[in-house]
C-alpha cells in the first residue's frame, strides 16, 4: 500500500489539549472583562451560555454549516443579555477569538517522527482541519512554535476553504494543493469516524483511523482502512521506508 501523499486532521491527531483548557481560558477572560466593565456574572451562567455556544457550532459542525468565532461570540453577548457598551463588547471578542493563541496544546506522541519519516521519504503531507472556535492562522502558529509547520506542504483549514469534513470540497482542496495527487495514492489520518474516515472513504482515499488520544465510539461505523494507536506505526503501515 504505498501512497504519494498522507493528510492528517489537526485535533487530537497532530494536537491535544487537556480537557476544557481553551474554554476555560476564554470563560476566565470575559469574566474579567464584564467584571471590569460593572456587569456582575455568575459563573454557572457563563458556563451555560458557552455549553450552548458549543452546541450550537456542534448543529452548524453537522450541518456542514460555517459557524466561526466571532458570530459564536456575538450569539453569547446576545444569550448573556447585558446591554455593555460598544468599546467592551469588542474586547469580549476581541478576547473570545483569540485566547486560542494562548493555549497550550500538545504534539501527540510520535507524531514529529511520524512526518519527517514521511517527508523523508519523498511524501507530501497536507492538514485537513475542522476548525472550531481557534482560528486557523493561531493553529498554524502553535505547530511553527512546535516545528512541525515547516512539515507540510499545504493546509485545508474549514474556515478558510468554508467547508468542514466529510465534505468532498475541502479533500479536494487539499489533493489539489498536494501536487495534485490523485486520490487512490492518497491516505488521511484522523480519529473521527464521521468526518475523517467517511470523508476519506468517500474520496477514495486509504482511510486511517487514528486512536491514540480519542478512541471515537460515537458511532461503529464507517472503520477505517486501518487503524493505529501509535504515529510511529504510520509509516510502515503505509508501505513507506525512510
Amino acid at each position: 500500500m504505498r501512497v504519494d501523499a498522507v493528510t492528517f486532521d489537526y485535533w487530537n491527531t497532530l494536537v491535544w489539549e487537556e480537557r476544557g483548557h481553551t474554554r476555560e481560558l476564554r470563560m476566565e477572560a470575559w469574566a474579567g472583562l464584564l467584571e471590569e466593565a460593572g456587569f456582575a456574572c455568575e459563573r454557572t451562567l457563563l458556563d451555560a451560555v458557552f455549553e450552548e455556544s458549543w452546541n450550537r457550532y456542534v448543529e452548524h459542525w453537522t450541518a456542514n454549516q460555517q459557524y466561526q468565532s466571532v458570530t459564536a461570540a456575538e450569539d453569547l453577548l446576545e444569550r448573556l443579555g447585558f446591554d455593555v457598551p460598544l468599546a467592551v463588547r469588542h474586547e469580549l471578542i476581541e478576547a473570545f477569538t483569540t485566547v486560542g493563541a494562548k493555549a497550550t496544546l500538545h504534539l501527540t506522541d510520535g507524531i514529529e517522527e511520524c512526518l519527517r519519516t514521511l517527508k523523508d521519504a519523498g511524501l507530501r503531507l497536507g492538514i485537513i482541519c475542522d476548525v472550531g472556535m481557534t482560528g486557523s492562522a493561531h493553529l498554524r502558529a502553535h505547530l511553527d512554535r512546535h516545528g512541525v509547520l515547516e512539515l507540510f506542504d499545504h493546509w485545508s483549514f474549514s474556515d478558510e476553504v468554508g467547508h468542514y469534513k466529510p465534505s468532498p470540497v475541502i479533500f479536494e482542496h487539499a489533493l489539489a494543493g498536494l501536487g495534485p495527487a490523485t486520490p487512490e495514492r492518497a491516505a488521511h489520518v484522523g480519529d473521527i469516524r464521521r468526518t475523517d474516515v467517511a470523508g476519506a472513504r468517500g474520496m477514495g482515499m486509504v482511510a486511517v483511523r487514528y486512536t491514540g488520544v480519542s478512541d471515537d465510539a460515537t458511532q461503529p461505523e464507517p472503520e477505517g482502512d486501518l487503524v493505529i494507536a501509535d504515529h510511529r506505526d504510520l509509516p510502515a503501515a503505509l508501505g513507506v521506508l525512510a
